[in-house]
């Protein structure tokens, strides 16, 4: 059993691994927040913590004892990066022993400028081990969730199934144009708390990079699975990269990314620059990750995309 501390620990991410570390019933859990606990939300072996996260002293004295401190703060605006060096700060000086940065999506950050922060923290992190070892960490990469192609159905407790470019429920995508055979790491959420909850446990030193492939599909494969399952072929439109980067791309339709961290009103305006972003993140292979936990986890079967998703969406419209 160690103390585990979770900042961000009321994003939906971050809820779906609390839910799968609470399940063990192995270690003590600090969930840290910028909010009060809600009422009526006591979970046996989870303490809620609020937390001020532009003060590393207060920080490091919530730290104190911790052995594993995962971070999902998403912040928008100038302060992302400092948040999450602040973390950092207060983890060495906790000595806390293995730290994973909010990190839960791609390999690369080209094109995706809302993931600064996370270029941020990764070079700071390697600045801080660059002449000897100071704080271990990981950067968990799953990629995509499968789950967000079960979208308006949900297909785990907590994750939001928002619109993406492959849209199985209108039975349509959003494509670069020569793109075909760009591929993409697709896992489940499930898998990616279960792999965690596994990594904790692992008594190894962790990899820098802690790729988690569930599934790993060309475009057209992604599409074709679609097709399969939705039972119709998938109307696609093609957008150039030098339409995307500019700006000056038109399409039928754009998916809502009506994502918790978005404020409501600004949804629209980002659901647009994302959809570009993710795009092009694509053709440059930033979706694509590593296999880090497939080869230290041997026995752990991922979840078949066909077969998950076909689950979900049997019997629906």
């Amino acid at each position: 059993m160690v103390k585990i501390a979770i900042a961000g620990g009321s994003g939906n991410v971050a809820q779906e691994i609390i839910d799968v570390l609470v399940a063990s019933k192995k270690h003590e859990i600090l969930l840290l927040s910028r909010k009060d606990a809600p009422a009526g939300s006591s979970i046996p072996g989870v303490t809620w913590v609020t937390a001020n996260y532009d003060d590393t002293k207060q920080l490091a004295e919530i730290l104190q004892g911790v052995h594993t401190l995962l971070s999902f703060v998403s912040p928008m605006g100038e302060s992302a990066g400092t948040i999450q060096k602040n973390l950092i700060d207060a983890s060495i000086e906790a000595s806390v022993k293995r730290f994973a940065p909010s990190e839960w999506a791609t390999s690369g950050l080209e094109h995706l400028s809302w993931y600064a922060y996370k270029a941020e923290a990764r070079q700071y992190l390697k600045e801080l081990n660059k002449d000897k070892k100071v704080l271990e960490y990981t950067l968990f990469q799953p990629g995509l969730f499968l789950n967000y192609l079960t979208s308006p159905y949900k297909s785990s407790k907590h994750v939001h199934a928002m619109e993406i470019p492959f849209d199985f429920k209108n039975r349509r995508a959003l494509v670069v144009d020569g793109g075909d055979d760009d591929r993409v790491t697709l896992t489940s959420v499930q898998d990616l708390a279960n792999v965690v909850a596994r990594a904790i446990d692992f008594e190894g030193e962790w990899p820098v990079v802690s790729g988690i492939r569930g599934a790993d599909l060309s475009v057209k494969e992604v599409i074709a699975l679609g097709e399969k399952i939705r039972g119709a072929p998938f109307e696609i439109e093609k957008l150039k990269i030098s339409e995307l980067g500019s700006g000056e791309w038109k399409t039928s339709w754009i998916p809502r990314l009506d994502h918790p961290s978005i404020p409501v009103e600004q949804v629209d305006m980002f659901s647009r620059i994302i959809v570009a972003g993710c795009l092009l993140a694509i053709s440059a292979k930033a979706y694509t990750c590593s296999d880090e936990w497939n080869k230290l986890l041997p026995d752990y079967k991922f979840a078949d995309p066909e077969e998950f998703l076909s689950e979900v969406w049997r019997g629906k419209q």
